[in-house]
């Protein structure tokens, strides 16, 4: 395996990613490190697999409780152990960085399409491509094929996905009462957004209308952009669209927000987490991806007082588009228990497994029409994120999304300071990214 060539490329991209994501960036789905060992003493299956127990490494700590009852399941079924750790997600890619430079990755892990390319381009991942083809669980006609899109590298498969996520408006009940303000419907447009955040912000700063940050992309800003006719990226990834005229029209929105003041100021939002501010009743409204119901369901706060419902429409264009992305379950290309890893994989990834997790509340699963069950799994107004299913766009990539994402992020940065005008930023994140691109051709 090439791991002195793969490194390089690793460690030339290495910055802590910018991404909600489908299950990080944010503070509560990012987790301390932890472990917990998934384990049965009934096994259905004595082969020598039983004494194998495969390293399994996730970045949510929110998904670990129902993911260790998923696993629990397949040690009945095939004897085969499994040991999860999770671990922050900021350091998530520093230890598979550092797994890689050893040859020590975990068995199992997650994949992102953030970093999907540079791993699979590098021989880091295990060739799933054979193993996909005689199985009787894993049809990829059963996934979306965006999903599989974001794992296939070279027309060979190397993960199996996981989940879809999409977004949704997430309100805060008590505190719109409290303003004598009706709830947020799915007729809301982004003005609508505006004009309540103004009528639900304190001037003493104990209460603010909604909270987007710098680097809330997928999560946020990214979805206005779309519904505007913009667009972040063209569709053979040679071109950045944050110049797009529409683009920067629909940003705009997020500058008057800025200006007006409705918003957290960008280093309490830092040291916070739009997520934690959420929850703790400071801010009244948050756009958030599915894969925080466990922490919204779990929290005490959130349960009591909050509800989710469809994301508002452009008020221009009447376009209701969600950002959605997929994480890919995926194996050392080293892994000293090909056939074990991929055991686990491919139930990770069937049917049965995927229903158990849409029941579990931990996320939407990728398998098709499995997410209904999802939708029941707590007290909220689920629906509205498969509601959003219905007018999706890929999370925009390419081989550097790392480095123009963050670069991104910290441009966004003189917005909020007032350094430069959204226009201005949004033209200076297209040439930084045009740059990127031009690098990958």
């Amino acid at each position: 395996m090439k791991f002195r060539k793969a490194m390089a490329l690793l460690l030339a991209g290495t910055m802590a990613l910018s991404m909600a994501a489908c299950g990080g960036g944010s503070s509560s789905s990012s987790s301390d490190s932890s472990s917990s060992d998934a384990e049965s003493t009934d096994s259905t299956d004595s082969s020598d697999s039983s004494d194998v127990t495969l390293s399994v490494t996730i970045w949510d700590s929110n998904q670990e409780p129902g993911l260790t009852q998923i696993m629990n399941d397949f040690t009945e079924k095939t004897g085969i152990k499994t040991k999860v750790s999770v671990v922050k997600w900021d350091e998530y890619w520093t230890l598979l960085e550092s797994g890689a430079q050893g040859g020590s990755l975990p068995d199992v892990f997650w994949m992102h399409s953030n970093e999907s390319e540079r791993y699979m381009s590098n021989d880091m991942l295990l060739d799933l491509t054979d193993k996909i083809a005689d199985s009787s669980e894993i049809d990829p006609a059963n996934y979306p094929e965006d999903i599989w899109g974001l794992y296939t590298y070279d027309d060979k498969y190397y993960a199996v996905p996981k989940d879809v996520d999409t977004i949704a408006l997430w309100y805060n009940k008590t505190l719109f009462d409290e303003a004598g303000l009706e709830y947020p419907t799915a007729d809301w447009t982004w003005d609508d957004v505006t004009e309540a955040a103004k009528k639900l912000t304190k001037d003493d700063g104990s209460q603010y209308g909604l909270a987007m940050g710098n680097g809330s992309n997928q999560d946020g800003y990214y979805n206005m952009v779309y519904d505007n006719g913009g667009y972040i990226i063209n569709d053979d990834k040679t071109q950045s669209g944050w110049d797009d005229p529409k683009t920067i029209e629909a940003m705009q929105t997020m500058e008057g927000w800025i200006n007006d003041g409705v918003m957290p100021s960008l280093e309490t939002m830092s040291e916070n987490g739009n997520d934690v501010l959420f929850e703790s009743g400071k801010v009244a409204m948050i756009t958030q991806g599915s894969w925080m119901l466990a922490a919204y369901r779990d929290n005490e706060y959130t349960a009591a007082n909050c509800d989710c419902v469809e994301l508002p429409k452009s008020a221009t264009t009447g376009r209701r588009a969600s950002i959605y992305n997929g994480l890919g379950w995926a194996a050392s290309a080293t892994t000293e228990h090909p056939d074990e890893a991929w055991q686990l994989i491919e139930y990770l990834g069937s049917k049965e497994a995927q229903e158990k997790q849409a029941e579990l509340g931990v996320t939407m699963s990728a398998y098709t029409g499995t997410s209904d069950a999802w939708a029941k799994s707590a007290d909220f107004n689920l629906q509205a994120y498969l509601n959003m299913m219905d007018d999706m766009v890929i999370r925009p990539y390419s081989r550097s999304t790392v480095t123009w994402e963050n670069e991104d992020s910290e441009i966004m940065k003189d917005v909020f300071s007032g350094d430069k005008t959204m226009e201005e930023a949004c033209k200076a994140m297209a040439d930084q990214m045009n740059e990127c691109l031009a690098d990958e051709q």
